[in-house]
């Protein structure tokens, strides 16, 4: 029988704070079940550059950042970084919501300084 600290404390080791850049549709936070999902536009970061945006997501203890700024990864050096990045092969809003399970399993596999590219379609 798991006592509900355990499942508690479970639920908090898996929970991430997760930032969708501003090139995404915003219903996908809604599609990310288990996380504190926010967009750029929210946070108010969005006139800052990529390398910006990495370090202010990163200071504001965001785990994981989501993009489907192709361009990114190349941008930012990841090594050292707190932040993971997932990025999206489209930002098209019917593709991102027919896939949002392999988004949500790419979030849920991100560690620390972590990039994936996750292929969704075109």
């Amino acid at each position: 029988m798991t006592s509900s600290r355990g499942v508690l404390i479970r639920f908090f080791r898996n929970f991430m704070l997760v930032l969708l850049d501003e090139n995404l549709p915003h219903r996908l936070r809604l599609l990310i079940p288990g996380h504190d999902v926010r967009t750029v536009d929210y946070q108010g970061w969005k006139s800052l550059s990529n390398g910006e945006l990495l370090q202010a997501a990163e200071d504001a203890g965001f785990s994981v950042m989501v993009t489907a700024d192709k361009g990114m990864h190349c941008q930012q050096n990841l090594s050292g970084k707190k932040i993971a990045l997932v990025v999206l092969s489209t930002p098209k809003r019917e593709i991102v919501v027919a896939r949002a399970a392999l988004i949500v399993a790419a979030v849920n596999a991100a560690t620390p300084g972590s990039f994936a590219v996750v292929d969704i379609g075109q």
